[in-house]
């Protein structure tokens, strides 16, 4: 009997509930949204501790995640997904989170890495026992002013609508090529992309 081909499992971090919705913490979901309305995905169901839903990219199948956990429980949603369906987490697993050290509008593709202080990324690397998934980290920025809890859980400001809505297409496009192609391929056509901007 021929083995199933795995799928990918793309997830995208973020805090559950219309109170976070257009947070800067919340940008992986809605990549997570974009990706889910440009496949056609129709709707998520509620299992594995989160929001998933299969799509189909041209021959390739993909997950697409949303862990309903609050951002630091994250892993135990991701952990579910993997052991479920068996996912390769070195070559098929692909996480979308925030990053304070990007500017705003940039994203910064790696194969693997640490977590960077994100409660999201080490959650997950807890449970899993591994840091070399793929990951896509979206610039947010800092604030000289207001604390780090607060400034992540703050809504995304208008002025600065613009710059995610474009990162949020840069990232989508990444994965995409990450799915047809491979991650080289989506490392060298995005990462140069927007990181230098003020």
């Amino acid at each position: 009997m021929a083995q199933q081909e795995a799928r990918f499992l793309v997830v995208g971090l973020g805090n559950p509930g219309p109170k976070y919705e257009n947070t800067r913490h919340n940008i992986g979901f809605k990549v997570i949204d974009e990706l889910a309305k440009r496949w056609s995905l129709g709707s998520f169901q509620k299992k594995f501790k989160g929001l998933i839903g299969e799509a189909q990219k041209g021959a390739t199948k993909a997950l697409l995640l949303k862990p309903q956990t609050y951002m630091n429980l994250s892993g135990d949603s991701v952990r579910e997904v993997v052991q479920f369906y068996k996912i390769p987490v070195e070559s098929h697993l692909v996480v979308i989170s925030d990053d304070l050290d990007l500017p705003v509008g940039a994203i910064r593709i790696r194969p693997s890495g640490g977590t960077g202080g994100h409660n999201g990324l080490k959650s997950i690397c807890e449970m899993l026992g591994a840091e070399g998934f793929a990951r896509i980290r979206m610039g947010i920025g800092r604030s000289p002013t207001v604390p780090t809890e607060d400034y992540v859980l703050a809504a995304i400001p208008m002025s600065e609508n613009k710059l995610y809505e474009e990162a949020i297409q840069l990232a989508a496009n990444a994965v995409e090529t990450f799915l047809e192609e491979n991650l080289q391929k989506a490392m060298n056509l995005y990462n140069t992309r927007k990181n230098h901007e003020p």
